[in-house]
């Protein structure tokens, strides 16, 4: 691969790092929400009429979404999902943590992100059609505390 070529986006891997259950079924047709960002507050300062002083307030982040072909209820996912989502919140939360990757044609990383203390916030299931020959796909959003470019 041509090193200044912009690598493609449809080869990626995801990795679950920890925790029980073990998250092993890590296959997904789509990974969207790797984003962080300031906000800022604008604070006009008296007598200067020139500016407005724009302050940094904390670091927000985004949820990642992760969006694959439905899988049977013995999935680690599924598992981890229903133990965060179904339970109440009568058991802790259990975070856990998540690389992300793009590779290049030879499976090696070209871009990797670090995301930590992932844990469900919804899990959608899309519609089903009679009339469209589709596969049944669910999508599952993270909220994560950290996010941090490694490569």
């Amino acid at each position: 691969m041509d090193p200044l070529s912009p690598p493609v986006a449809f080869h990626f891997s995801v990795m679950f790092v920890g925790g029980t259950p073990p998250v092993s079924d890590t296959a997904f047709q789509e990974v969207s929400g790797l984003e962080s960002g300031l906000e800022t507050e604008a604070l006009v300062e008296g007598g200067e009429n020139r500016f407005v002083h724009q302050l940094p307030k904390p670091l927000k982040q985004g949820n990642l979404k992760l969006k694959r072909g439905m899988t049977p209820a013995d999935s680690g996912l599924v598992k981890w999902c229903k133990a965060t989502i179904e339970n109440d919140l009568s058991k802790p939360i259990e975070p856990k943590d998540i690389t992300v990757s793009l590779l290049n044609e030879e499976r090696d990383p070209v871009a990797v992100w670090s995301i930590g203390n992932a844990y469900p916030v919804k899990w959608t299931v899309g519609g089903f059609d009679a009339m469209k020959n589709e596969l049944a796909v669910e999508t599952i959003e993270l909220a994560y505390t950290t996010l941090k470019r490694k490569t």
